[in-house]
């Protein structure tokens, strides 16, 4: 199949790009083996996206594969597994099949980070999970823990206080990487405990799910705490495995990419939050995403 351009992801920034090609009538397809959304199906509460004064993840997610869908934009539920660079084309390799076009964006986006310790990948889906909004309901009334210091796993913390028991958040540093307002609302719920300066350094288990957390404070002093659930949220690592063989990665396995969002290779664009860039929020995606889509429309 032809196209003249192939989106790999369908993220905010993939599906913003496929938008305004099929607006400017260039044919143009998404791949996309997840849900379409990408990051933000697992946020909560979007409060800093002009137009909505708050609205979940999921619902913004919805809205914009609307657009596609209203726009007829072919959408295939595979991975891009492989990008062939020719000098006059590119071919795109999926599970079943391959797609010839002029043009290819990586949108690939990232995946979070773990832990790699004891019992973790056993204990994912048993009780370790990496998004409060898909699976907090679980835990309704139960005690869970947040490991994280960043903004998603404050923000997850508050959605969590208002589903169960008791949250108890872990961060490894005294400081927290969120604004101070945040920090201040996480810290006035009665049913949030914050310990800080702790690492996790193992997941227990009690009939296949999840026991309880081993903890170490600086002074490699241990403390078990027992949780019904826990919900990492340690950072994040670009989804870009598949594109190694392009040479168009840095030492992090981000794309590296011009102001344009054009990679070092003709043709070959990467959005979003698979490109290394200095802050990564949907509104900046979405302007990737039109950076990209703009410069394919000038050819």
């Amino acid at each position: 199949m032809d196209y003249n351009t192939v989106i790999i992801g369908s993220g905010v920034a993939g599906m913003t790009a496929a938008i305004y090609l099929a607006r400017a009538n260039i044919s143009v397809c998404i791949l996309e083996q997840e849900v379409p959304g990408g990051q933000i199906t697992r946020t909560s509460q979007i409060e800093n996206y002009p137009g909505f004064i708050s609205i979940d993840g999921p619902e913004l997610a919805t809205n914009m594969f609307q657009q596609v869908q209203q726009l007829k934009v072919p959408y295939f539920y595979t991975a891009g597994l492989e990008i062939e660079n020719f000098p006059d084309k590119h071919i795109v390799k999926t599970k079943d099949q391959e797609l010839t076009c002029k043009n290819v964006i990586i949108a690939t986006g990232r995946s979070p980070r773990k832990l790699n310790i004891p019992n973790e990948e056993k204990l994912i889906g048993r009780g370790i999970s990496y998004c409060a909004i898909c699976d907090g309901g679980l835990y309704k009334n139960k005690n869970v823990a947040v490991i994280g210091g960043g903004r998603s796993a404050l923000e997850e913390t508050l959605y969590l206080s208002k589903i169960c028991s008791k949250v108890t958040l872990i961060h490894r540093r005294n400081d927290f990487r969120a604004e101070e307002e945040l920090v201040d609302e996480v810290k006035k719920q009665q049913n949030v405990e914050v310990l800080t300066d702790r690492t996790v350094v193992e997941f227990t288990e009690k009939e296949n799910r999840l026991a309880s957390l081993i903890t170490q404070n600086n002074d490699n002093q241990e403390e078990e705490i027992e949780v019904d659930g826990c919900f990492e949220y340690i950072g994040q690592v670009p989804n870009t495995q598949n594109f190694k063989n392009l040479d168009i990665l840095d030492e992090e396995g981000y794309i590296k990419v011009n102001h344009n969002f054009e990679t070092a290779i003709s043709n070959i664009y990467a959005i979003g939050d698979c490109v290394k860039k200095e802050l990564y929020q949907i509104i900046t995606a979405c302007s990737d995403g039109v950076i990209a889509a703009n410069n394919i429309m000038k050819q």
